[in-house]
C-alpha cells in the first residue's frame, strides 16, 4: 500500500530537478560573458541571445563584456585570471582557438588551457565586396583581381582567422595577388568595406546577412560547403572550382579548464538546455547561425580538437603567415 505514494513522490523529485530553474545548477549571483570582439560581430550577437535567456534561467543577472584585441588572446586571458567558479565564461567563435593560435603568439593552449562547455550554433563564411566593386559574383571578382594585380585588397575580421585564410588561399588557388588587411573585428571592416576603402572581404553569415539584404555589400559567393538557405542562388566557392574555401565556425561558450568537472556538467546541462529552446533556436536562424544539435563535453571537446587540427594543416599548406 505505501508503494504507489513512494513511487509518486520519486517521480515528483525526479521532475522537480529536470523543470527546476536553472538558476540552481550553478550560479547564485551575477554571471559575467566575456566576449573577444567589438560589439555588433559574430560573437557579440550570439552572446547577447544566449545571455538574454541564460538570465531568465538562472535568475541572475546575466553581464556581456567586451574585451576585444591580440586575436581573442586578451579576452581569453582574462577568463583564465578569474575563478574557476562559473562567473566568468567566455562566448567565443571556435577561430579563437583553432586558427588564430597557428599563426599569432596568444599566450594560452586552446586545447589545454580551456574546454568548451556548450557549442549553440555555426556560422558559414560570405565572399563579398564592396556595393561599388565592377563584378556581380567571385568568377567577375576573380577576373578583375588578376587584371590588376597588386592593387586590390581585401579585409579580414583578424589577422590569423579564417577570414584571413581564405584571401590567402584564393590569392594561391587563382593565382591572384590580393592584399590583406586585417581589422579587430567584423564591424570596422565591414564599415571600410561598405564604403568601398577596400572592395573585398570574407565575412561571416551572421554580420553580413542584412548587408546583403539591404544592398550595402554585394555577395558574391558562399565559401562554405553547401548553398545556404538565406542565398538559395548564389553558388558555393567549390562550384566555381574552389572546393578548399571552405570555412564554418562553431559559436559556443567555454571555460578555464581548471574549472571542476561537476561544475562544468552542471553549465553544460544548462547550455544545453538553452540551445534546445525554440524561441533560442529562432533567433539565431534569424540572425543568421544555423543551430546545432545536442553536444555532449566530450564531443565538442572532438570538435575542438579536429578544428584545430585541420587548421593547422590549411597555414602549414598554403603557407600563411601574419602581414
Amino acid at each position: 500500500m505505501t508503494r504507489v505514494p513512494r513511487l509518486a513522490s520519486l517521480t515528483m523529485a525526479v521532475a522537480a530537478a529536470l523543470y527546476a530553474p536553472a538558476g540552481f545548477a550553478f550560479a547564485d549571483k551575477p554571471v559575467h560573458l566575456i566576449v573577444p570582439a567589438p560589439p555588433g560581430g559574430t560573437i557579440d550577437v550570439i552572446a547577447r541571445i544566449v545571455g538574454d535567456q541564460l538570465a531568465q534561467d538562472i535568475k541572475q543577472p546575466v553581464v556581456v563584456e567586451n574585451k576585444p584585441g591580440a586575436g581573442g588572446a586578451i579576452a581569453v586571458k582574462y577568463v583564465l585570471s578569474q575563478p574557476a567558479d562559473g562567473q566568468t565564461l567566455m562566448v567565443t567563435a571556435s577561430n579563437v582557438l583553432t586558427e588564430i593560435p597557428h599563426v599569432m603568439k596568444t599566450g594560452f593552449d586552446p586545447l589545454k588551457d580551456v574546454k568548451p562547455v556548450g557549442i549553440m550554433a555555426r556560422s558559414a563564411l560570405l565572399f563579398i565586396a564592396a556595393p561599388q566593386f565592377p563584378a556581380k559574383d567571385a568568377k567577375e571578382a576573380i577576373a578583375y583581381v588578376k587584371a590588376h594585380p597588386g592593387q586590390v585588397s581585401y579585409a579580414s575580421y583578424s589577422a590569423g582567422t579564417a577570414s584571413h585564410y581564405a584571401g590567402a588561399i584564393l590569392n594561391q588557388k587563382a593565382q591572384l595577388d590580393m592584399q590583406h588587411v586585417p581589422f579587430a573585428g567584423s564591424s570596422p571592416a565591414l564599415a571600410q568595406v561598405m564604403g568601398g576603402q577596400i572592395p573585398l572581404m570574407f565575412d561571416g553569415t551572421v554580420t553580413s546577412k542584412n548587408l546583403v539584404a539591404g544592398g550595402r555589400v554585394r555577395l558574391l559567393a558562399v565559401a562554405y560547403k553547401a548553398r545556404l538557405p538565406d542565398f538559395p542562388n548564389v553558388p558555393t566557392m567549390a562550384e566555381i572550382g574552389y572546393p578548399d574555401l571552405n570555412f564554418s565556425n562553431w559559436t559556443g561558450v567555454i571555460a578555464s579548464s581548471q574549472m571542476p568537472a561537476a561544475l562544468t556538467e552542471k553549465i553544460h546541462a544548462v547550455l544545453e538546455k538553452i540551445a534546445a529552446n525554440p524561441a533560442v533556436r529562432a533567433r539565431l536562424v534569424s540572425a543568421g547561425f544555423e543551430p546545432v544539435g545536442p553536444r555532449s563535453l566530450e564531443q565538442a571537446a572532438s570538435e575542438l580538437r579536429e578544428e584545430h587540427g585541420r587548421n593547422a594543416e590549411i597555414v602549414k599548406t598554403f603557407g600563411i603567415q601574419l602581414n
